[in-house]
């Protein structure tokens, strides 16, 4: 299998600023890649660097095994782009709109046809015969997906392709990025943590300029576990008399506390575990939530941003 994105040592400044600091990192065929960051963290200067729009101060950039040359942008016949906020000509219907764009990348009559009821199917816009000025913003993103991904390409790139939308049209876009999994790689940026919990399964966090974290979600979790138990009470004098058993005391050293709830954290998970359902039965008390938490995605990028 082939790394459909490479990015090597690659660095940008504006001026004094750096927005880019050294950045590497693969992204392999067929992934759904996440490309993490707070509001100006560099994710769109990346994207823009990746379709040959920027130019690198140092580094390079490979799609498909070929290089990224600024201002000769021929591995863009590899890429669909749908940028945060796509424009389009609002007098035209979508079909009419896919066909221009056809024309453009140079497909056969025949193909464009084809494409377009196929893609314009999978985006929900096939019944949809209205001119594009009276879109809705999740319409224009789900026409904007469609155009990206007409000539076929081997990587899709989305910019925020969710931020401005209500959960509706979140969702559907995200169904459609999961659809089209298997037969692109899909990278796309994002600070809405929610959504790349849904669909990816790398990502990269940037914060800085440089690589916070970087992986696939089930290793990134792995290597963060901070081995938590979770015991929430109906009431805080449960929860206290739990606490005042000698065989609880010394496993609240490291707890986290609310009025009727407690996160013990551990090195022994499985002692700890024994101990709290011991102790638990023993005093016939009975909580109404008992969990090993997980490191959520939240937590993890709200240690590597702070």
């Amino acid at each position: 299998m082939m790394d459909t994105l490479c990015i090597e040592h690659l660095s940008k400044s504006f001026g004094t600023h750096k927005i880019i600091d050294d950045l590497s990192f693969i992204v392999p065929e067929h992934a759904v890649f996440g490309f993490l960051g707070q509001n100006g963290a560099g994710k769109t200067t990346t994207m823009k660097m990746i379709l040959g729009l920027l130019k690198p101060e140092s580094g390079s950039i490979k799609v498909c095994g070929e290089t990224v040359t600024y201002g000769q942008t021929k591995t863009n016949r590899y890429i669909g782009y749908l940028p945060d906020v796509p424009e389009f000509y609002s007098y035209m219907r979508p079909f009419e709109y896919l066909k221009l764009c056809g024309k453009i990348t140079g497909l056969s009559d025949q193909k464009i046809k084809c494409r377009s009821e196929e893609l314009l199917l999978l985006v929900g816009l096939d019944k949809v015969n209205k001119k594009i000025g009276g879109f809705s913003r999740g319409m224009k993103q789900r026409l904007g997906i469609a155009q990206a991904l007409l000539n076929e390409p081997k990587l899709l790139v989305c910019d925020e392709p969710t931020s401005a939308l209500d959960p509706i049209g979140r969702k559907e876009i995200l169904d459609i990025l999961c659809q089209v999994k298997g037969k692109t790689t899909v990278v796309f940026s994002t600070h809405i943590l929610s959504d790349v919990e849904r669909i990816c399964d790398r990502i990269a966090v940037l914060h800085n300029g440089k690589l916070a974290l970087c992986g696939t979600l089930s290793d990134i979790r792995e290597q963060h576990k901070r081995d938590g138990l979770l015991i929430e009470f109906s009431s805080q004098a449960d929860k206290e008399q739990f606490s005042s058993f000698p065989q609880i005391i010394p496993l609240l050293t490291n707890a986290e506390n609310t009025d009727s709830s407690l996160i013990i954290h551990t090195r022994s998970l499985e002692k700890a575990e024994s101990a709290v359902i011991a102790t638990l039965a023993e005093n016939h008390l009975l909580p109404v939530k008992f969990e090993v938490q997980e490191p959520t995605l939240e937590s993890l990028f709200m240690e590597v941003v702070k």
